[in-house]
């Protein structure tokens, strides 16, 4: 391992392999299932907090055996941990288990009040814009990714399509000073593959970056969640038994070691784009073939699923390197 700056990485190949970019959407796909998961558990035990650290937790237990049970990965992790403790690699770069834990915090505090559309347009006007600034500056392990007109215009071309697709839901009698909630929390996102893909640049090793991210993220929540319950003096309810809930975790994992490993060939915002758009399709396809309470599906958002998948497809197909 080598020094690790607060600066652009160093530039990748010039092409992503074919896979990238669908890896991406189903990684997306794969979050929108999480979401539905991590919402039921957050219903079965009344706390929204208690689910969120449940999840990162038991996604962390799942990354603790797989090192146990890996002499080399386990080897790369105290390589990397004693790097961080002397300074060669810039610990700032390794907290991005923070953006998860934010934007837990943002769902759980606005969700609420602005209702589930509106919160997800705002994370997506941050995640985009956040990374159209990450790789203009180089801070994700691509280096720097110039800012062209047809990324600009993919870019604005996600936003629109959420916007459109969540429209029958984007209504809110809510204080508008709150969207900064859910904007902070898709910036952080945003900063999230960023830094988790310049940890696995580093290391060599995409799991490395995911164990730092469950780790800072676990204990981010965990804080955050005694500090509500003391406040409140609200517990949660008696943790049920059906086993499906608690496979948040393991997708989580998945999500993360997925975006760890595919953050520098795609870049962030191109990253940023395909999961965005695997959300969606696989929010509207959970909702077609398991449809929440409420849910219904139209054209609008059909349509608008549609045009994110168009979107990412702009995004990744131009040139991404200076």
């Amino acid at each position: 391992m080598t020094d690790e700056p607060l600066s652009p990485a160093a530039p990748p190949t010039p092409h992503a392999p074919a896979w990238a970019l669908p890896a991406a959407l189903l990684g997306g796909m794969m979050g929108a299932v999480q979401s539905r998961i991590n919402a039921r558990l957050a219903a079965e035990v009344n706390d929204g907090f208690t689910a969120a650290t449940i999840s990162f937790g038991t996604g962390l237990l799942i990354l603790l055996v797989v090192f146990a049970l890996s002499a080399p990965l386990r080897a790369r992790a105290a390589a990397f941990g004693r790097d961080l403790r002397s300074g060669a690699f810039a610990w700032p770069l390794a907290l991005g288990g923070l953006g998860g834990a934010t934007f837990v915090l943002g769902q759980t505090l606005s969700v609420g009040l602005l209702g589930v559309a509106l919160f997800i347009v705002c994370v997506v006007a941050g995640q985009t814009v956040t990374g159209l600034v990450v790789d203009r500056i180089g801070l994700g392990p691509g280096g720097v990714r110039t800012l062209t007109l047809p990324r600009a215009a993919g870019a604005a071309l996600m936003v629109a399509a959420v916007a459109f697709a969540m429209s029958g839901g984007v209504t809110t009698d809510a204080p508008w000073p709150l969207l900064a909630l859910p904007i902070i929390a898709g910036i952080a996102m945003g900063l999230q593959q960023a830094v988790n893909g310049r940890v696995s640049q580093y290391s060599g090793h995409f799991l490395i970056a995911t164990l730092a991210n469950f780790v800072v993220g676990t204990i981010g929540l965990g804080i955050i969640t005694l500090i509500h319950a003391l406040a409140t003096g609200d517990g949660p309810r008696a943790l049920p038994t059906n086993p499906v809930l608690y496979l948040g975790g393991a997708i989580g994992v998945a999500f993360i070691a997925m975006a760890a490993h595919l953050a520098q060939p795609l870049g962030v915002l191109v990253l940023a784009m395909a999961t965005i758009a695997g959300q969606i399709i696989g929010s509207v396809t959970l909702d077609a073939l398991a449809p929440a309470a409420g849910a219904h599906l139209s054209t609008t958002t059909l349509l608008g699923a549609a045009l994110t998948l168009v979107a990412a497809v702009v995004t990744a197909g131009v040139p991404r390197r200076r």
